[in-house]
């Protein structure tokens, strides 16, 4: 099984390697890297997502998933919310962290480390121009108080209930 690399087209991306899921005898998912998912149908749907469920993890061990709001810009999703909800005093206890996209027919699961993060003035613009483009108010002050961002380490993803196109995308 070898993994696909995508080509460097000297934008500041991150390498993403694919490869096919792995996964007991009877699912559809494809067995070689012909049939994978494009990283790119993973990224309009993460762009294009109103809603992103994050998954984090309590100080005791239980898990706890919210839906929140934010923006996925040059290969992070941006979310912001108030530092003693739940989900940031788990981040901050534990920055291990998934976000879910709502569909589960056309699915994309990111994997990675959540950080606090200050952005520069014109990251800044470009994400709470592209909040208010989407969300229309309550928009985020990333390079004032700044806002978290997931950056992927791994992620999932399939565009059918078939699943005959499953892929896992390493970023480096």
């Amino acid at each position: 099984m070898s993994d696909l690399h995508t080509p460097d087209d000297g934008k500041d991306k991150p390498h993403v390697i694919a490869s096919p899921l792995s996964a007991p005898t009877g699912y559809a998912f494809p067995k070689g890297a012909e049939a994978l998912l494009d990283w790119a149908h993973a990224e309009r749907q993460l762009e294009q997502a109103r809603n992103y469920w994050l998954a984090t993890t309590c100080p005791d061990g239980r898990p706890h998933v919210t839906p929140l709001w934010g923006v996925w810009m040059d290969g992070a999703v941006y979310f912001d919310g108030h530092p003693r909800t739940r989900w940031a005093r788990n981040v901050a206890a534990n920055p291990n962290v998934s976000v879910h996209l709502e569909s589960g027919d056309d699915v994309v699961i990111l994997e990675g480390l959540a950080e606090d993060v200050t952005t520069d003035e014109a990251l800044g613009q470009r994400i709470v121009a592209a909040w208010m483009a989407k969300y229309g108010r309550l928009a985020p002050d990333p390079a004032g108080s700044g806002m978290f961002a997931l950056r992927p380490q791994v992620a999932r993803g399939w565009s059918t209930s078939s699943l005959t196109d499953g892929a896992r995308w390493r970023f480096g």
